[in-house]
């Protein structure tokens, strides 16, 4: 039996996507059939907030998301040493991933 070649995927990028957008926050939200990632830039003592970036996929592609961003967070801290994530103290709901 032959095998089967996965046929190349050619990927665009427009240069305002390119540029991106900073995020120091993040909310997540799911229903049955989606999970939502909002993006959010919080300034330093800022009463709000705006979202920056949604997201909106599948649960298996957000289960195959966090398997690829823990894939490359290992690479990343076997370059470059571990990260030191800031600790939130019980009380600050202000800075941080939300679900």
């Amino acid at each position: 039996m032959e095998e089967q070649k996965k046929p190349d995927i050619q990927i665009e990028i427009d240069e305002a996507t390119a540029q991106g957008v900073y995020s120091n926050l993040a909310m997540i939200g799911h229903s049955e059939n989606e999970v939502v990632l909002d993006f959010i830039f919080l300034q330093p003592q800022a009463p709000k907030a705006k979202v920056r970036s949604r997201v909106i996929t599948s649960p298996a592609h957000a289960k195959r998301l966090l398997a690829a961003l823990q894939d490359n967070i290992a690479k990343y801290e076997a370059k470059f040493g571990p990260i030191k994530a800031a600790q939130q103290k019980a009380d600050d709901n202000k800075i941080g991933f939300y679900h």
